[in-house]
């Protein structure tokens, strides 16, 4: 006997009271919590529950009774289908509110800290085209819209742009992207249309067929632009073609790469980079200390702030936080490419950068070489292992400690190794305040939080960097 499919329920004049991180709207109907897409808190709405436990559901807006005076119309036609961007239909000081709300609530709901000395968020200058560097895939699997067919033979099925939410296998076919500067989308198209005409084969994620898997744009504010294709099972005539089309209609291009990928998954991290047109490498300037200008190498593998502008500001934050002197021994923990300790590096004595990616570090090495920075020392290894007893005691006991990790922030054996250390300053960079909040729980009981300030880097997404200065109590 089969179950017949629950069927949706209906609410109506749900009012929309917060906005959660997925960017789905938060209601409530009694006691009964609601995700509700595409809503924006201060809406009025019917809402359908599609998809429902016990004490929330999921949900979509009927019938908008009541628009909230934060909504917006979305500037991008792509918005709501596209997994990113999925705060563009609400005001960007609405976006910020919420952004400096989600700090808040994280710092006092986990860490159990005072949040009222907070600075207000510092917005980004621009929320558009702000992206230095954006990966496309190709796929032999356009997403549908409603109406089409994949039995209609006339439709194109390939594409070239972002995977659909949820599916791994579907891909929408990007127009215009407003995360890019130009060139980015007319390179984009300009690819799309020549691969089409020449008949090669987009890639098939489930068989593992085709020619063409990924394309990769990153650009720079010194001006350069690189260019990664990612090709799966390609002849090299086919190769040669698409790379020869793209160095002839785009010669701005001043590294142009690619690389052969056969396996089955698309990490590019363990594959050979080919050069089909200049150097391996563009360049990123940040102004640094004493009217100096740090550059910082960019390869096709290297991690750097997707926001250059706002990259700057966050390291001048992080920087002005630490309040150095000139003669501090600084820790700079998930050093990255050595971004913050090259930059820094002119107002301490000396920094030490622990990086887990060796490549990374190897990158942040090249940064202190071109910049003739000499202050500096970088180690590749796991922060567990190899920050303990006989790392401090070898390097010397830091004055003031930078942490910038992942969103699932530090091992609870690094917190605890801190908390050993008792650096009079602790510079802690999160792009996930919960996780950040979780380690301040612990760093609490030995040092006090002194200045918390959010930073936009990520305009129309609910993600938002948090820098927290942290000293020793005496």
């Amino acid at each position: 006997m089969s179950r017949s499919p629950k069927k949706p329920k209906f609410f109506e004049n749900v009012t929309v009271i917060d906005i959660a991180e997925e960017g789905k709207g938060v209601g409530k109907a009694d006691d009964f919590v609601i995700f509700i897409e595409k809503a924006v808190p201060g809406d009025v709405a019917d809402i359908e529950v599609y998809k429902s436990k016990k004490s929330f559901g999921e949900g979509k807006i009927t019938k908008l009774i009541q628009p909230s005076q934060y909504r917006t119309q979305a500037f991008c036609e792509h918005f709501g289908v596209c997994g990113g961007c999925k705060w563009q239909h609400m005001t960007y000081p609405a976006q910020l509110k919420f952004k400096q709300k989600a700090v808040h609530d994280a710092l006092m709901r986990i860490a159990k800290i005072d949040v009222e000395h907070m600075d207000a968020i510092v917005p980004s200058p621009a929320d558009r085209y702000y992206r230095n560097k954006l990966e496309y895939t190709f796929s032999n699997k356009r997403w549908l819209y409603d109406g089409e067919s994949r039995d209609d033979e006339r439709l194109d099925m390939d594409a070239l742009g972002f995977h659909i939410p949820g599916r791994f296998d579907k891909i929408l076919n990007i127009n215009h992207c407003y995360l890019q500067a130009e060139p980015s989308n007319d390179l984009r198209n300009g690819i799309n249309q020549y691969a089409k005409e020449q008949g090669i084969t987009y890639y098939d994620v489930r068989q593992h067929t085709g020619a063409l898997r990924n394309l990769i744009i990153r650009t720079s504010s010194t001006g350069e632009i690189m260019v990664i294709v990612v090709f799966a099972h390609a002849d090299q005539e086919q190769v040669d073609d698409l790379m020869g089309y793209i160095d002839v209609h785009f010669p701005q291009i001043t590294s142009l790469l690619y690389i052969l990928n056969t396996k089955l998954n698309d990490t590019i991290f363990d594959q050979e980079v080919i050069a089909w047109k200049g150097p391996e490498y563009i360049h990123e300037e940040m102004p640094a200390a004493n009217g100096k200008v740090v550059r910082f190498r960019v390869g096709p593998k290297s991690f750097y702030q997707t926001n250059s502008i706002q990259a700057l500001r966050l390291y001048e934050i992080t920087r002005d936080f630490a309040g150095f002197k000139g003669d501090e021994l600084v820790y700079d923990l998930y050093t990255g490419a050595g971004t913050i300790a090259n930059f820094i590096a002119g107002h301490v004595r000396e920094v030490i950068g622990v990086e887990y990616v060796p490549s990374a570090i190897e990158d942040a090495k090249v940064n202190s070489q071109i910049n003739n920075i000499t202050n500096t020392k970088f180690y590749a290894g796991d922060m567990k292992d190899v920050l303990v007893a006989d790392f401090v005691a070898q390097h010397g006991k830091p004055d003031v400690i930078i942490t910038d990790p992942p969103r699932a922030g530090m091992h609870a054996d690094v917190v605890a190794r801190l908390m050993e250390i008792e650096a009079e300053k602790i510079v802690y960079v999160s792009c996930n305040a919960a996780t950040q909040a979780r380690d301040l729980l612990v760093l609490k009981d030995k040092y006090d939080t002194v200045k918390i300030q959010p930073v936009d880097m990520f305009p129309h997404t609910q993600h938002v960097e948090n820098v927290v200065l942290l000293t020793l109590r005496r």
